[in-house]
């Protein structure tokens, strides 16, 4: 799994930009009718905008040749009157042409964010949160323009363009021509610069995103960075950042810029040679000035259409490369996905069975160092020095116990000299319907591992995990995590109400269910105590509640959800020993004719699990009772030891 820091740019793939164009206008489809509107209006725009100089010069060549005052008041008024129509036509195209573009824009991030929630947790590991925040914000709202002007200005300046050449060469084929003569320069100047520019808004973007990904971090982290006085480094880090962010917008900006000065000093050499070629070499009896005055504008239509589709052109450019993001996401498979045949059981009764089940999570690390499975998964009194100490005072080492180590171990040393980290070896075991299984074992063992790959957050790597005798591959995974019930150490709490935070469990949970059970995981007393009970506002996170407090409510979210499997990784580890006797009552409650799988570094938490099983180094080495496992003198009676004498 390639990971992705703060720092460190991500790595899009290369697509044709024309192939991006025509994905996202694709999107416009939809509006079919709203864009017919537009196409007729802007017919009407166009029309009238193309007749004008036609109207200058009759009225010159015309009517003031002849004298005619009233003639000349007439067309006036025509003119007027049709440039009126002219500029209220405009402003409802633009209108309508905003509503679209809106509604395409939160299509597109509707979309964007709904396939977001479909993909694995290999998606979210391997990026940081502020860089898929940034694609999803910043990136959409940057196609908003390309998307109006699409319609407003591509088209109806390319049909412009194409009317005006076609009546300034029939008109007088040698001002036409000198009047158009520098425009190859110009295609080329601005294919030259566009090259050079998609490149570097490619890199600002993605200077943008590090930018983005990092605030985010920082103030997630803030209490840990002013914990430890890490301020300093922190604003080093961001000035670092804003500079390559300064540095990557303001190349693009030059770039982007350049295709002004180019479009306009072409603009300025087609009118000289036109005046010079009206005046010097055609002549006035050829070139009278009412003509010479149309060609003038004709020239101002002619080029400010040009200048129009440059700018649209440098908006696409600097645009494009935020849609190439946005598709990458779309086009990323989730990892997890149901079968075309997934079944939808009746229920889940609970059994799971393990079959040589192996994974991974692809990370290469030193050989030296720890295989770390769970950033987040504690280690509060410390396993490696608790079982050391256990073993010493218990005097007991059991050669059986090494070599069952050994076989099971999920550590592969590669040539090189590289460890692979596989967390899962050919593990194996069968739980009966009912059961509280209890895992214990030193971070990183694996223990949460397994609990994932039953909720099937991951994919096994090889074997096969059973649920009730059905692959987990072939239940629907929407219906399986409908009957689990999973509970972790990170007691994530949403912006909302008391009560909606634990509805959160099932959607449809009534107040009734909600209160019984906070009553049941004794949560009831303290969220009564709170300014309007159960409909007080909690912060972000659950700021200004206790760690005990957020982990009873998070409980309590997962006690309503009435779970088939329940899962409780770490589930007391914030509650202090009064409270964990208080709630102990509500645990039981709920593990009673559950499946439960409980991961617990505390083994007093445990002691009436039906069986215990100790992971470590990619298997399990011990399983059993709580009794049998002190009486093999193992692993589990080293901990345990190791645990009283603290």
């Amino acid at each position: 799994m390639a990971m992705n820091t703060t720092k460190q740019d991500e790595q899009v793939r290369e697509v044709k930009k024309s192939k991006t164009l025509m994905r996202l206008f694709r999107y416009l489809l939809g509006y079919r009718m709203k864009i017919v509107a537009v196409f007729l209006i802007m017919g009407v725009t166009t029309g009238i905008a193309i007749v004008n100089p036609l109207l200058i010069e009759y009225i010159i060549n015309k009517e003031i040749a002849d004298g005619n005052v009233k003639g000349v008041i007439i067309f006036c008024i025509l003119g007027v009157l049709m440039n009126i129509v002219m500029v209220l036509l405009i402003k409802l195209r633009m209108y309508i042409m905003a509503l679209v573009s809106n509604d395409v824009l939160v299509k597109i991030r509707q979309e964007l964010y709904e396939h977001i929630q479909t993909l694995g947790f290999n998606f979210f590991d391997s990026r940081p949160t502020g860089k898929i925040l940034s694609r999803i914000m910043g990136d959409v709202n940057s196609l908003k323009d390309v998307l109006m002007n699409s319609v407003t200005t591509l088209i109806p300046d390319a049909v412009t363009l194409i009317a005006v050449v076609v009546i300034m060469l029939v008109k007088n084929p040698r001002l036409g021509a000198a009047s158009l003569w520098s425009l190859p320069i110009m295609i080329v100047g601005i294919m030259v610069t566009e090259r050079k520019a998609h490149k570097c808004w490619q890199t600002f973007r993605k200077k943008n995103s590090n930018l983005n990904a990092f605030i985010h971090e920082d103030v997630a982290g803030i209490r840990v960075i002013q914990s430890f006085n890490a301020e300093k480094e922190t604003e080093e880090t961001f000035d670092e950042l804003v500079d390559e962010h300064r540095t990557s917008f303001n190349k693009a900006v030059f770039f982007s810029d350049l295709f002004w000065p180019i479009a306009d000093s072409s603009w300025t050499a087609g009118l000289i040679a036109m005046y010079f070629v009206g005046v010097m070499v055609v002549g006035a009896g050829d070139a009278p000035v009412g003509t010479l005055i149309a060609f003038g504008s004709y020239i101002g239509m002619f080029w400010q259409p040009v200048m129009n589709l440059s700018n649209y052109f440098n908006q696409m450019i600097t645009n494009v490369a935020g849609a190439e993001r946005i598709f990458e996401i779309l086009d990323t498979k989730p990892e997890i996905s149901d079968r075309d045949d997934a079944i939808v059981p009746e229920d889940i009764k609970g059994e799971v069975t393990f079959e040589d089940v192996s994974f991974d999570y692809d990370e290469k690390l030193p050989v030296a160092s720890n295989i770390e499975e769970d950033p987040d998964e504690g280690d509060d009194i410390g396993w490696s020095a608790l079982r050391d100490q256990g073993k010493h005072s218990s005097q007991k080492s059991s050669e059986k116990q090494e070599k069952t180590t050994e076989e099971t171990t999920g550590t592969i040393i590669t040539g090189n000299g590289i460890q692979m980290c596989k967390v899962l070896n050919n593990v194996s075991f069968k739980v009966k319907a009912g059961e509280t299984i209890a895992l214990v074992g030193p971070t990183g063992a694996g223990k949460s591992t397994i609990v994932n790959l039953i909720a099937r957050f991951y994919d096994v790597c090889s074997g096969r995990i059973l649920i009730d005798g059905n692959d987990v591959r072939d239940i629907s995974s929407e219906f399986l995590r409908s009957r689990l019930g999973v509970m972790t150490q990170d007691n994530f709490l949403f912006t909302g109400t008391v009560r909606e935070n634990i509805r959160y469990g099932r959607l449809d949970a009534t107040d009734e269910e909600i209160e019984a059970a906070a009553k049941a995981v004794n949560a009831h007393e303290f969220i009564m105590k709170m300014e309007k009970g159960y409909d007080t506002e909690l912060k972000e996170r659950g700021a200004g509640l206790s760690a005990g407090q957020r982990q009873l409510l998070a409980f309590a979210r997962t006690f309503v959800s009435n779970p088939s499997i329940l899962i409780l990784d770490e589930a007391t580890s914030s509650i202090d020993t009064h409270t964990e006797q208080l709630v102990q009552q509500g645990i039981e409650t709920l593990l009673k004719g559950r499946t439960s799988f409980v991961i617990a570094h505390r083994l007093s938490t445990v002691r009436n699990a039906d069986r215990i099983f100790v992971v470590d180094k990619g298997g399990i080495v011990e399983s059993g009772t709580p009794k049998e496992l002190m009486a093999l003198k193992g692993e589990y009676y080293a901990l345990q030891k190791a645990q009283m004498a603290v």
